[in-house]
């Protein structure tokens, strides 16, 4: 979306950055990178992150609240709060005709999802999630070899997701405001890489184990998991085996990997040497494998700039982001709601 200035130049979409945390600032600093948007205004309670932020938008205005950001008249907001208010502000954003970048989750539950999505369909406004790892080289490359059936039929996929560290704000333990432990915080990005991968296939059935401290957690437990481990089976026969985990003795910071096998090959993501950030990519054929990706690969900010780009196009609504609600009813599926 561009505005004209009256003389025939056209002016960059105006957005807003509702939290400047790390993430928050990583994400305007990727987007401000593109020089497609302008930053507008930013809310933030630490005067320290808002500081950081201003130094590098000088122009954009500290104001207190979402309903403030939203009078300035935007275009599009970055959404980078605490999980239980992600649904409430999207949607509140999108009823007053704004685009919307999330972080993930975009929502606590299916249901919840639903709403937001339903919403942005209604505004008809352009509406994407922060789902990084979609935007990594090494997955994108795995993604293209699958979808180009190079590797037969894919019948069986694993996926894991160890760190080494938990969470170091205490809303992330509580159930009502994370909406669940180490699944919705990590375990997301691994049903949504396999989904994406697969193109969406139907999920026939969900089997899950949720542990805290090594112990199995039970339905009615306040805790949230920081152990769980799930199968989900597909329509078309093929299982996908998911892991993941805080605090986890790993030997390393973290092991991430996503690997696919078909009738004709495998392909494979992983980590390196426990980086949240350097990842490769291998086509696997029996004993032999050989690199499709390696890095270094500046990775991050790419979701944010896609979207930014979109927004400066005039993108609206996009029937993609009810992907969000598949994997969503998947997690819904793994906690046993």
């Amino acid at each position: 979306m561009t505005h004209d200035d009256g003389c025939g130049f056209a002016l960059r979409p105006r957005v807003g950055f509702l939290g400047v945390g790390w993430i928050g600032r990583h994400r305007m600093d990727a987007m401000l990178q593109t020089g497609v948007v302008e930053a507008v205004a930013l809310v933030d309670p630490s005067d320290e992150m808002a500081e950081s932020a201003l130094a590098v938008a000088p122009k954009a205005e500290r104001v207190a609240t979402l309903d403030d950001l939203l009078n300035f008249g935007l275009d599009g907001i970055v959404i980078a709060t605490p999980s239980a208010a992600h649904a409430e502000q999207t949607i509140h954003a999108l009823r007053r005709g704004v685009a919307v970048f999330c972080q993930k989750p975009l929502g606590r539950s299916a249901a919840e999802v639903r709403q937001v999505v339903a919403a942005a369909r209604t505004a008809d406004r352009l509406l994407a999630v922060d789902m990084s790892y979609r935007f990594t080289d090494a997955m994108r490359r795995a993604k293209t070899l699958i979808r180009s059936g190079e590797l037969g039929r894919v019948f069986a996929a694993d996926l894991v997701f160890h760190n080494a560290y938990g969470p170091d704000k205490p809303w992330f333990y509580d159930r009502d405001l994370s909406g669940g432990g180490c699944v919705m915080d990590l375990g997301v990005h691994l049903v949504d890489m396999a989904l994406w991968a697969l193109d969406f296939p139907h999920v026939t059935g969900v089997a899950s184990r949720l542990l805290a401290q090594g112990k199995p957690l039970l339905r009615n437990d306040r805790n949230v998991e920081d152990y769980a481990v799930a199968t989900l089976d597909l329509a078309d026969g093929a299982i996908v085996r998911i892991a993941c985990s805080w605090r986890l003795h790993a030997g390393q910071e973290a092991d991430i990997s996503a690997s696919f096998f078909g009738t004709g090959g495998g392909v494979s993501v992983h980590n390196v040497d426990g980086s949240f950030y350097d990842f490769i990519a291998e086509r696997h054929n029996g004993t032999t494998r050989m690199t499709l990706a390696k890095p270094p690969d500046d990775w991050g900010g790419r979701a944010a700039q896609d979207w930014a780009g979109r927004l400066a196009k005039g993108e609206r609504f996009d029937p993609a982001i009810e992907q969000f609600a598949d994997v969503a009813g998947v997690l819904d599926l793994i906690y046993g709601r």
